[in-house]
């Protein structure tokens, strides 16, 4: 039977989780994600990322044509699903989250604020985007439909 877990990074998420499947190696997670996402492509955003871009006056067009950036291997991979990428001329970077056949932007900060995310962050990321790739087409449809999440770059190559 599946159990519900939730996580707290920026806002809280609860998942079901099969208790009883073994870890993946971050590295083999992420090539699987990888390569999945390549083919469908879909670019998501978190309602707290969506408004802390607009704070920042991060456009949707940029946040498309960095997430092609990280497909091709352009950003910073930090292990287990976790990307950084750098927007607005590099005053910025965002955390991206790669699940099974999309991508999500979790988290936004200023360089001029911090310098990265710390390592219980992470961890932190790392299990969330473990969480993302368990999701089905029809909870994601799901959290687009609550607004928890917001679909960008539609129609565009990704």
């Amino acid at each position: 039977m599946l159990g519900r877990f939730c996580i707290q990074v920026i806002s809280i998420r609860c998942f079901w989780e099969d208790a009883s499947a073994d870890p993946v190696a971050p590295g083999a997670m992420l090539v699987a994600m990888t390569a999945h996402s390549k083919k469908s492509g879909r670019v998501l955003k978190t309602a707290w990322f969506s408004k802390a871009a607009r704070k920042a006056s991060i456009r949707d067009e940029e946040l498309c044509t960095a997430v092609q950036r990280v497909m091709l291997g352009l950003a910073d991979d930090l292990g287990g699903g976790v990307f950084k990428a750098r927007l607005r001329k590099n005053q910025y970077r965002s955390i991206i989250l790669a699940g099974a056949g999309y991508w999500v932007y979790e988290y936004l900060f200023a360089k001029q604020d911090r310098a990265n995310i710390a390592d219980d962050e992470l961890a932190a990321f790392s299990k969330l985007a473990k969480a993302y790739a368990t999701l089905t087409t029809t909870q994601v449809n799901q959290l687009i439909e609550e607004k928890a999440w917001m679909e960008i770059c539609h129609g565009k190559q990704t």
